[in-house]
């Protein structure tokens, strides 16, 4: 990719002038005046009380009654959301929309982002995040990856005062594209003005556009001229002090709030709408010392994934359940051994939630016999590794059904409804096909956890989804068996395969403490991916599930 010159001859200007001579400046400056408070240190904290009680009251004292025709402005840094940097969202579009080399520059530059103001350090973040980065890709992670995060870092009392506003406009100096799609369709906010970035082509350049990095003061009174805004939220920096004092009420987040008080929180079932799917490798909120110890884990973390997936390829059942809870695998089971069989023609039919692809292998290796489990797609590199026999569907139903007739004729099935994985406590809408091939069927409530890395992905390489699995420190399977479905409640007991479905679903969904829900396979690529989930062999090597 090559970029105009007049964009290089800019980069380069800006960084000989804002990265080396300011930032030489400021460093000095900071340095200088450490030693001053250190010296004064005791002195400020023997005058805490006497200091002057805040400008404005507390986000908490803001009165929720009649708003509705009310006109709310404020900030998603450090005012939305509880966490007071923006770093680990840079961080996650390194990561998920750039690549690990990103991720890792990025890293390195916290060491010496400390030194810099706000402002220079929102432009280093932008540029190592965004550089060469495709505006899709970023479309993308703002879509079906930090959504997730946002939610689980929302301050419940801001958006209580946020969400009893009738207009709800959101100024921040993060860059827009960051966080307007998530605002907008999370929180329903109206208007979202934010820092502005170059691109060229499908490309951004990492810099800002002419405008700068957005001043909220500024844009506050160029957004609504002449008139007052009814409620401004803030931080409790001098900046948002300006900002907020624009409006008729303001009312501030303090950092002691967000920091120590638990009730800040936003519950999962008060999110402002409920949050099945999301994509991306990362389970935890990339923080510099969360990152710093994901990279200096990954060595030992590739090494100890190889080790358990060939423990699963070579040693007998038991084991290999031996060795993988010596190496950190953690497996549950629970429920019923269902291996009795009493028509003899036929196999049992284990009926799957599907939270990775590695539920057939954890079902098969718990029950100490092999399985042939059926698959609408898997990776090449997937089938080859995998310890039991896999097939694969061609979603045509007739010919489908014929297909596991005749695998159930030769043996045990396992089938995932679903069709693809939810990670969320959710059940997705149960295909009926499987209920019209047997009456011997047994439920299955599978169920995993893990701290580091996701085993799943929508728009990634799916042939490393195993890796990635086994690459947590402590990943953890559940296995519960259920009772085989009883006879009345089957097709051979006058129930219509929609029936034995949806009822096995709620089997499965009870036993979990999830939720069941109408959505499709189809659904959750539509919303993660852009596309209906169908991905050809010469793309990418490997088929979307």
């Amino acid at each position: 990719m090559i970029f105009p010159v007049s964009v290089i001859v800019k980069l380069a200007d800006w960084l000989l002038y804002r990265l080396l001579a300011n930032s030489c400046y400021r460093a000095a400056r900071k340095m200088r005046s450490y030693g001053f408070f250190l010296r004064n240190l005791s002195s400020k904290s023997s005058d805490s009380s006497l200091q002057q009680p805040p400008l404005f009251p507390s986000v908490t004292k803001c009165d929720l009654e009649n708003r509705g025709f009310d006109t709310l402005v404020c900030d998603i840094n450090g005012v939305l959301l509880r966490s007071q940097s923006f770093f680990p969202y840079f961080m996650l579009v390194a990561f998920e929309g750039g690549s690990i080399f990103r991720a890792f520059l990025l890293l390195l530059s916290s060491i010496f982002l400390w030194v810099f103001d706000y402002e220079l350090q929102l432009r280093v973040m932008i540029f190592i995040s965004f550089c060469g980065l495709k505006v899709k890709y970023m479309e993308n992670v703002s879509r079906a990856v930090l959504p997730k995060f946002y939610l689980e870092n929302l301050n419940v009392h801001a958006y209580e005062v946020l969400a009893s506003a009738g207009t709800r406009v959101v100024f921040t100096s993060v860059p827009r594209v960051m966080v307007e799609g998530f605002l907008k369709e999370y929180l329903r906010v109206d208007g979202v003005l934010g820092t502005e970035l170059q691109s060229v082509g499908d490309y951004f350049t990492g810099l800002v556009s002419g405008s700068g990095l957005l001043v909220k003061h500024k844009a506050l009174k160029e957004y609504f001229r002449d008139k007052k805004p009814a409620i401004g939220l803030g931080s409790s920096s001098l900046h948002d002090h300006n900002f907020v004092s624009l409006c008729e009420e303001a009312y501030v987040v303090n950092n002691e709030d967000n920091k120590n008080s638990a009730s800040s929180i936003m519950p999962k079932n008060k999110y402002p709408k409920p949050l099945i799917f999301h994509d991306g490798r990362l389970a935890f909120l990339p923080t510099p010392f969360a990152t710093l110890f994901m990279f200096m884990w990954l060595p030992l973390g590739i090494v100890l994934a190889i080790f358990r997936i060939l423990v699963g390829i070579v040693f007998p059942y038991k084991l290999a359940i031996l060795l993988g809870t010596l190496s950190g695998v953690r497996i549950t089971v629970k429920g019923f051994n269902s291996s009795s069989n009493a028509d003899h023609r036929n196999g049992v039919l284990y009926v799957c939630t599907h939270r990775t692809l590695l539920d057939p292998v954890f079902l098969s290796t718990t029950l100490g016999k092999p399985l042939t489990a059926v698959t609408y797609s898997l990776s090449r590199m997937s089938e080859i590794i995998a310890p039991i026999r896999t097939v694969r569907l061609t979603r045509d139903r007739k010919k489908d059904g014929e297909t596991m007739q005749k695998l159930l004729s030769e043996g045990d099935l396992v089938v995932c409804p679903e069709g693809t994985t939810c990670r969320e406590p959710y059940l997705l809408r149960f295909s009926s096909l499987f209920a019209e091939l047997a009456d011997e069927i047994v439920p299955v409530a599978m169920n995993t956890h893990v701290t580091m890395f996701y085993g799943t992905t929508a728009s990634g390489l799916k042939c490393l989804d195993p890796i990635f699995f086994f690459m947590n420190p402590r990943p953890s399977y559940c296995v519960h068996i259920l009772r085989k479905v009883p006879k009345e409640f089957t097709c051979s007991g006058g129930k219509s395969s929609h029936e034995v479905a949806n009822y096995i679903q709620r089997q499965l969904a009870d036993a979990l403490g999830f939720e069941c829900t109408t959505l499709t396979r189809r659904d959750k690529y539509l919303m993660l991916a852009g596309n209906e989930g169908f991905v050809h062999d010469k793309e990418k090597g490997i088929l979307a599930t």
